[in-house]
């Protein structure tokens, strides 16, 4: 395998060690910890929007890449969720319902396609694509202050909306797929249509 053909690879297994970091950093707290989390954060999530392109530009955007993907996306968030938990737990106590909500449903997603397909969701709609974003503003806000209202009521009701769309995509389609844009390309798939995917974003 050529080097540039692994450096998806690479990419999606970084974010393991920063996610191993940022929890470090979160429980044994040196100096600047705040700081560092954050730019852990940043290149996490600058590993997962470059990963998906460069396979995509060399041809390399396999269906197991792209589970694998799904996969680390998982453990690395959650990873954050529990190492700003860790910092800050007034906030999650605070805003406990919702987070269940949207955890509940994350829950109802992975449990739908493993069910009907026998396989994790890779999905990678455009509103998760969305979500993710705002969801990581966030989460940069409550590691710096401790604290979110705007941004972390945004994140909730987009992922509300997002968690939502998977579940409809997942029940509409006959057949396991990854990228799926949205709901409507998931029609299109369920009628056996061929569907146009951005290179840029989608599979």
């Amino acid at each position: 395998m050529k080097f540039l053909h692994k450096i998806p690879l690479l990419l999606i297994y970084s974010r393991l060690v920063f996610a191993a970091v940022i929890l470090w950093l979160a429980i044994f707290k040196p100096s600047y910890y705040p700081g560092l989390i954050i730019v852990l954060m940043i290149t996490g999530l600058l590993s997962d929007i470059f990963d998906g392109i460069i396979a995509r530009r060399l041809n390399i955007s396999t269906v197991s890449l792209r589970r694998l993907d799904t996969t680390i996306d998982l453990i690395f968030w959650l990873a954050i969720a529990v190492a700003t938990y860790l910092l800050h737990p007034d906030f999650y106590f605070r805003n406990v319902f919702k987070i269940l909500l949207i955890v509940g449903l994350e829950g109802i997603c992975y449990g739908v396609c493993l069910i009907k397909f026998r396989k994790e969701v890779a999905t990678h709609a455009i509103s998760s694509k969305l979500w993710t974003l705002i969801m990581f503003a966030a989460l940069v806000q409550i590691v710096a202050s401790g604290d979110s209202v705007l941004l972390f009521n945004l994140c909730f009701y987009t992922g509300i909306l997002n968690k939502l769309e998977i579940i409809a995509m997942l029940l509409i389609i006959k057949k396991w797929h990854n990228d799926i844009p949205t709901v409507y390309h998931a029609v299109l798939l369920r009628k056996e249509k061929a569907i146009k995917r951005n290179k840029l974003f989608n599979g």
